[in-house]
């Protein structure tokens, strides 16, 4: 029974994300969709910008930037915290009061924000340039040489220092919240010297593309 139940969520994951791909390929084709999407993304996003910000730079250096980042990505995660694959008493609760279409066009509306510079002190060159060489060695292959992500990857430059080192710190320690996430094996591998690097690394490249 058990198998069924996980197989059945797992084809209604996927018959999602092809809708929302679907959707998101209108989105590019169509101005007047794109418009009509963006502007009810506006009238949706009150509770993520208490958090993320109304343009998706966080207002908190732990907290997540949603701005530029990677609309299958975002969608992806949506949809991981409705169904309970990734837990987070806030986020869990936020996803289940969106719709499908919602989902889609708050997704899109982040996507289409720009990152903003944070103001949190310089770190150490010498760090930084650990950080790079880790990230060429571990993180490039999903994440891309310039930690911008891609389709299913999320863009991790620009992220706040302190949001990269606890997400990496939760990922490397098995936190159930992020059960069956491929980057559990993947931060495995780092020790709390590499993680303090990434971040410092990650969190001064160039906001802009």
């Amino acid at each position: 029974m058990g198998r069924v139940v996980l197989l059945w969520m797992l084809l209604c994951a996927s018959a999602q994300a092809s809708e929302m791909m679907d959707r998101l390929a209108v989105l590019e084709q169509d101005p007047a969709k794109r418009e009509q999407a963006y502007a009810a993304a506006e009238e949706r996003i009150l509770l993520c910008s208490k958090c993320h910000g109304k343009d998706g730079n966080s207002k908190r250096d732990y907290i997540p930037n949603l701005a530029a980042q990677n609309p299958q990505y975002l969608f992806d995660a949506f949809e991981k915290y409705v169904d309970g694959q990734r837990t987070d008493f806030v986020m869990n609760q936020a996803a289940k009061l969106l719709t499908l279409n919602e989902r889609v066009n708050i997704a899109y509306y982040f996507s289409q924000q720009k990152v903003l510079p944070r103001t949190e002190a310089a770190p150490d060159p010498a760090l930084v340039e650990q950080g790079a060489q880790r990230f060429a060695t571990v993180c490039v292959t999903c994440h891309g040489a310039g930690a911008m992500g891609h389709d299913g990857f999320p863009r991790i430059a620009g992220q706040p220092g302190t949001y990269l080192t606890h997400a990496l710190q939760r990922y490397r320690d098995n936190d159930p919240s992020r059960a069956g996430s491929p980057m559990l094996g993947v931060a495995a591998l780092l020790s709390d010297a590499d993680i303090t690097a990434l971040a410092a690394y990650l969190s001064q490249i160039p906001a802009a593309d």
